[in-house]
């Protein structure tokens, strides 16, 4: 059983227990709002607005008002001096689905959440056993000193006759 629900100008499709993040809604963390415009509900049959469905709703749960990552907005041409550095960061909300109706009978519910408790951002447990500290290993031996490097020779300087001995030697001859 899922909906398609419309929601910031985007479509999301949503079952019952699912957590997903949309645009700003108005609310604290806690709160329940409805979500009336569904747009297709699936279940014995599939039920498609026009464009969205008359008594449809979907309830959700506010969990929290977060704010996404940074995107920065870097504008550029090239050989005229003129850069622009700007960043924003979309204000979202983290909504927990609690339930589908369609003309008030539920069609898929689940409990709200407990404020708090977000699946992804549960910490692993840490253990409280002292553990011992694990022993060092023993250091690799060395292998064989490398060759040092040969030396190539000093390539030989080739003097190269200057103009004004050159023409010494032509006045002398």
């Amino acid at each position: 059983m899922f909906a398609v629900i419309q929601t910031g100008g985007k479509q999301y499709r949503v079952t019952a227990g699912d957590i997903i993040e949309v645009e700003k809604l108005a609310g604290e963390a806690g709160d329940s709002i409805t979500l009336d415009q569904v747009l297709s509900l699936s279940g014995d049959k599939l039920i498609i607005g026009t464009p969205t469905i008359a008594g449809a709703l979907v309830e959700a749960q506010i969990i929290s008002q977060e704010k996404a990552d940074k995107v920065l907005i870097f504008k550029k041409k090239r050989r005229h001096n003129y850069r622009r550095k700007n960043g924003h960061r979309q204000r979202l909300t983290v909504l927990h689905i609690t339930a589908v109706s369609l003309n008030g009978t539920a069609l898929a519910s689940k409990e709200p959440r407990k404020l708090g408790a977000r699946k992804e951002a549960a910490p692993a447990a840490k253990k409280t056993t002292a553990a011992k500290p694990a022993a060092k290993k023993a250091a690799a031996p060395k292998t064989a000193a490398a060759k040092p490097a040969v030396k190539k020779p000093a390539a030989k300087k080739t003097t190269a006759a200057k103009p004004a001995a050159k023409k010494a030697a032509k006045a002398a001859e």
